[in-house]
């Protein structure tokens, strides 16, 4: 127990001083701080003075984690003021659902799952760091430390902008999940939806008798075939866009194919 409590004091206390300077240096959160939580519990005219009470707070608990002597009370103060984060994201979910936490920064996201989370990991990291004392770190203590640091980072929704929106943006240019390998790819339903919105369709379709009755792909265009009343219609739909006005249709003077 006493080896995994070693880096917990310098994660948490991490944490909070970096919670701590958002608070008080970011001029976005004080605009915006009348739009949290905070706001609902202590009234819109007092949210900042309560922001900058918390943050000194924070930081005093980070000062008793990383300075000598390690004593079990700075634990104790920690797992003290996680469990107060914990009790107020659970004020903000009932009483103000629409409100964000202001946790780490101004963001207009209300409490979801990912701030509970974070607060209990935080929750958790300060029961264990009650027992931490002067023990030596290992390479083993170390990836700990960055793993749990790393799961903070990745619950903090405040920083999605920095990494899972990136994230997601290089997805879709890796994987291209709008992108036609092949004319193949394209379901015939999809082409027959662009043909009954074109004008071509509209303006030939009290001549056609027939369902389709043939299809083909050429020069990025689909082809499709109907009867009409003696005649052939063949209409060209564009295999790429989603323009109705780019189809166009051709009326043969000859039989039908059947």
């Amino acid at each position: 127990m006493h080896g995994i409590a070693a880096p917990q004091p310098y994660v948490i206390a991490l944490f909070l001083i970096w919670a701590a300077l958002m608070k008080l240096l970011s001029r976005r959160m004080r605009a915006q701080a009348g739009q949290t939580a905070l706001a609902r519990l202590v009234g819109a005219a007092r949210a900042v003075p309560a922001l900058r009470i918390v943050a000194v707070l924070e930081l005093a608990v980070a000062a008793a984690l990383l300075l000598p002597p390690a004593s079990p009370l700075d634990g104790v103060a920690a797992t003290a003021l996680c469990a107060g984060f914990l009790l107020y994201l659970t004020y903000g979910r009932l009483a103000a659902p629409a409100s964000s936490c202001g946790c780490l920064g101004s963001h207009a996201r209300p409490v979801n799952w990912r701030g509970f989370g974070r607060a209990g990991l935080l929750l958790a990291m300060s029961v264990a760091a009650i027992w931490a004392g002067p023990y030596p770190g290992g390479a083993t203590l170390v990836a700990v430390g960055m793993v749990e640091a790393i799961a903070l980072l990745a619950l903090s929704a405040e920083l999605d902008h920095h990494w899972l929106t990136p994230l997601r943006r290089l997805l879709v240019r890796v994987r291209k999940p709008l992108a036609v390998v092949s004319p193949q790819d394209i379901p015939l339903e999809v082409s027959l939806r662009l043909l009954y919105a074109s004008p071509a369709y509209c303006s030939a379709s009290a001549w056609l008798t027939s369902d389709v009755q043939d299809t083909w792909d050429e020069d990025g265009r689909r082809f499709v075939v109907y009867a009409a009343h003696g005649r052939t219609a063949v209409f060209a739909v564009p295999l790429s866009g989603g323009d109705p006005s780019a189809v166009r249709v051709a009326l043969i003077e000859e039989p039908a194919l059947t």
